[in-house]
This record gives structure tokens, sequence and C-alpha cells, in this order.
């Protein structure tokens, strides 16, 4: 459907007098493109979120300002899952493997924030999180 076009190709120049058809054709495909990308991205944000996001003309820059929007939440919510890796302790109301798996999972999170922590700190930090 071409809809990437707005994100992965440059704004085209403005249309003039001169241009070919190729160039008009490469035009409306991209706005379409933007207009298309634009309105999947408002439709996929909720309402609080999409209203703290200014209006852009490009759905490139547009993505680019939720992204710096956010980017400070990221680094927050990291610091709050290593704080929480940390202190976490096993309750003995769950099995040792749901604790085990819950540690994963935040270690698998920090990963997915380009903050990995190696095999070896886990398991140090599940084993401390377990009673003696």
């Amino acid at each position: 459907m071409e809809l990437d076009h707005a994100l992965r190709l440059t704004l085209p120049k403005a249309l003039n007098e001169n241009i070919t058809i190729e160039q008009k054709l490469f035009y409306d495909i991209w706005k379409r493109s933007n207009r298309m990308s634009l309105m999947i991205i408002n439709n996929s944000i909720s309402m609080p979120i999409r209203g703290a996001i200014p209006n852009f003309e490009t759905a490139k820059t547009y993505l680019e300002s939720v992204e710096e929007l956010f980017r400070g939440t990221l680094k927050a919510h990291a610091s709050t899952l290593i704080i929480k890796m940390l202190t976490t302790k096993y309750d003995g109301s769950s099995g040792a493997h749901a604790h085990t798996m819950l540690m994963t999972d935040m270690a698998n999170k920090l990963k997915s924030m380009d903050m990995e922590i190696s095999e070896g700190f886990r398991v140090h930090f599940i084993m401390t999180s377990l009673p003696a």
C-alpha cells in the first residue's frame, strides 16, 4: 500500500511547472502516504497522549516528537525497573519458578531499553532475592 513512503523517503520538492510526470507521481504517492500515516498514527495513540503532542506536517517529524516526549519517561521507567529488581524479594506465595520468571521479565524489559543485564547479574539478583 506504500504507506511507509513518508517515513522512509524524503519530502519531495514542491510542485512547479517544470516537473516531470514521474516527479508528479512520486509527489502524489508521498503526500498520500504522509496523510494516511498521520491518520493511522493519530488513531493509534490515546487521546491524553495525543493532546500532549503538537501537530506536524509530516508523519516522520510527528513520530520524532513522540519519541522525544517519551525519552525521559523511558529513563524513569528503567530506573524504576532497576530498583524493583534490586529490592524484590521472594514472598513465598507463588512458586519459585514464577518469581524467577518475574525477575527475568524485568531484565528483558531493561534489555529492550538498551540496558541489558548480563546473565550472571540476573542470576545473582534472583539468588539474592530468595530466602536463605
